[in-house]
C-alpha cells in the first residue's frame, strides 16, 4: 500500500490501536534483541535467553543483575517521533491504546496514558518479601550489587516478565479489549515471533484493510504494509 492510502485510512479511523515491538525503540537507540547486532547474537558466559529466565534470576541473582544493569537499561534513550506521534493521536482522541512488548517506558515518557506493557517495565520494581514498590533510580543506586528492600531487606525484582513467567493479566485483559474494539490496528516494529504476546493480533475484529504493518522488512501475511522507519511513516 502507499503512504497516501495509509494516511487516508488513518484520517477516517476513530479507534486506532498501535501494537509495537522492539523496532519502535531501536529508533531511540535501544538495541533489538534479534537483530544482527542484538543481544541474542552477542556472546556472554550464559545465553541471554537463559539469563533472562525466572529460574536464572532466583538461582544466580548476582549474575542476572550484572547482565541486567549492563544491557537491559538504557538511560540515554528518550521518546522518538513514533512515541510522540502516538501520544498526540491519543490526546486528540484518535488512538484508543498502545500495546507494547517493550519494557523501556518510553511511551509513557512521550505522554501516552493508556499503555498496556505486556512484558512489564524496567521503571517498576517490587520487593518479593513485603511487596514494597521501588523506582528505577532506587534499583540503579544499588548497582552492581543485588538490590535489597530498605524496609525488610528482601530481594527486589524488576517488574519485567522473564522467560518462564506469565504475562500480567491486567495488561493482557486491557490489550485484548482495546484490540477487539479497534477500527484500525497498526502493528509496528515487531516480527510477531514472541508468544503469547503476538497472538493478541487475532482479536482484531475490524476491517481487514485496516490491519496494517509498519516494519523495516515486509511480512507476507500482511496484505497492507509499509516498509521503513516507524517514526517517519506514522
Amino acid at each position: 500500500m502507499t503512504r497516501e492510502e495509509y494516511l487516508e485510512r488513518v484520517d477516517k479511523a476513530k479507534r486506532i490501536v498501535f501494537f509495537g515491538g522492539a523496532g519502535v525503540s531501536t529508533e531511540s537507540g535501544i538495541p533489538d534483541f534479534r537483530s544482527v547486532d542484538g543481544l541474542y547474537n552477542q556472546k556472554y558466559k550464559y545465553p541471554p535467553e537463559e539469563i533472562l529466565s525466572a529460574d536464572f534470576f532466583y538461582s544466580q541473582t548476582a549474575e542476572f543483575y550484572r547482565f541486567y544493569f549492563d544491557k537491559m537499561i538504557c538511560l540515554s534513550a528518550g521518546p522518538n517521533a513514533a512515541h510522540i506521534k502516538l501520544a498526540e493521536w491519543e490526546k486528540s482522541g484518535k488512538l484508543s491504546a498502545v500495546v507494547t512488548q517493550n519494557i523501556d517506558g518510553l511511551h509513557t515518557d512521550a505522554g501516552s496514558k493508556r499503555v498496556y506493557e505486556l512484558h512489564g517495565s524496567v521503571r517498576r520494581n517490587t520487593c518479593l518479601h513485603c511487596g514494597k514498590k521501588f523506582s528505577l533510580d532506587y534499583l540503579l543506586a544499588s548497582a552492581p550489587d543485588i538490590p535489597r528492600c530498605d524496609k525488610c531487606g528482601g530481594l527486589v525484582k524488576p517488574d519485567v516478565v522473564l522467560y518462564g513467567e506469565s504475562l500480567p493479566n491486567e495488561a493482557i485483559d486491557g490489550a485484548v479489549n482495546a484490540i477487539m474494539n479497534a477500527d484500525m490496528l497498526i502493528v509496528g516494529g515487531t516480527s510477531l515471533t514472541v508468544y503469547p504476546a503476538a497472538g493478541l493480533i487475532r482479536y482484531y475484529n475490524g476491517n481487514p484493510d485496516n490491519l496494517i504493518l509498519i516494519n523495516m522488512t515486509p511480512m507476507r501475511e500482511f496484505k497492507n504494509s509499509l516498509c521503513g522507519k516507524i517514526g517517519e511513516l506514522l
